[in-house]
């Protein structure tokens, strides 16, 4: 059995006609007809009803199209990968989730590129979920993200946990607790600016799970494009929004950020690489992460 039969066979499925599948394979209908026969020699099953149209599957032939679109994806996934590891002493592709650029990523691309002059790197925004897909179709070759994502094709490292702040504006009336701190808790009943609006799950339903974590139910939830905007509007008065602590350095004017005291109030940056992928850069970036961090004297994880 050869991966064209399993291509010819899903396709038929697919597009329940012989004829129709023909044509997408761009070859004629009687060996197609044969090959599908022939595969279920091979199998010694019948995978479609005898003079049905449109053509029909047989319970069987459900259960091996099923298996058979897997099959497909996997090989097509490690085809790919293979590719890029085979091409990525001379290109390095890392995606990112925006945020991090406020925090010590670029200086970790930097040092990366200064000791690295030989290896081409491309720098792609996208979300963590995102990343995922892109890692395994071979987008990418980094991610670097905050959302919890498992996946068995791949390995998440996580770096830190960085705290969370509430942004609310510097008259806002929850200002006296700018030493103290808050918790959640305490902001239930408060118009809360969540971002982005992409693909979820993303920050904004990160938020949303740490109060349902502590039995909160927010009522004013509202959400904005991204952070830049929520701390813009947050600026304007018309809400408060939960940042990560890197997200200072925007220096947006007539802001307070408050400590939020609650154990579980942080957010996990990790970086993700495909599980199989032993790639030299890898331990390069992790050694890059581990003095950049050195440096602000913030000890890594490295889970």
């Amino acid at each position: 059995m050869e991966l064209r039969h399993l291509r010819y066979f899903v396709t038929v499925v697919e597009e329940q006609s012989i004829s129709k599948a023909a044509e997408k394979l761009c070859i004629a209908q009687p060996p197609l007809s044969r090959q599908i026969q022939k595969l279920e020699e091979e199998l010694d099953i019948q995978l479609f009803e005898r003079g049905t149209r449109p053509v029909k599957v047989t319970e069987a032939g459900l259960f091996f199209y099923e298996h058979a679109v897997q099959i497909l994806t996997h090989a097509a996934q490690a085809s790919s990968m293979a590719k890029r590891i085979a091409t990525v002493s001379h290109t390095v592709r890392i995606g990112y989730v925006g945020s991090l650029l406020y925090g010590l990523l670029p200086e970790i691309i930097y040092l990366f590129r200064q000791k690295n002059p030989e290896i081409h790197i491309e720098l792609i925004e996208c979300g963590t979920k995102d990343q995922i897909d892109a890692l395994k179709q071979g987008k990418i070759d980094l991610g670097f993200g905050r959302l919890k994502i498992s996946d068995p094709a791949i390995r998440r490292i996580v770096l830190r946990k960085e705290r969370l702040k509430l942004a609310i504006h510097k008259n806002h009336h929850l200002n006296k607790f700018i030493d103290s701190g808050i918790y959640l808790s305490q902001i239930v009943d408060e118009p809360i600016l969540l971002y982005p609006l992409s693909q979820k799950p993303n920050f904004s339903t990160f938020i949303q799970s740490i109060f349902t974590d502590l039995g909160l139910m927010p009522s004013k939830f509202s959400e904005t494009r991204e952070i830049q905007l929520a701390m813009g509007l947050v600026a304007a008065g018309e809400g408060i929004c939960i940042v990560p602590e890197s997200a200072l350095d925007i220096g947006m004017k007539n802001l307070m950020y408050l400590p939020i005291l609650d154990a579980d109030a942080y957010s996990p940056i990790s970086l993700a690489i495909r599980n199989m992928d032993h790639s030299n850069y890898i331990p390069k970036i992790l050694g890059c992460i581990q003095e950049v961090f050195a440096a602000q004297n913030i000890t890594p994880l490295m889970d």
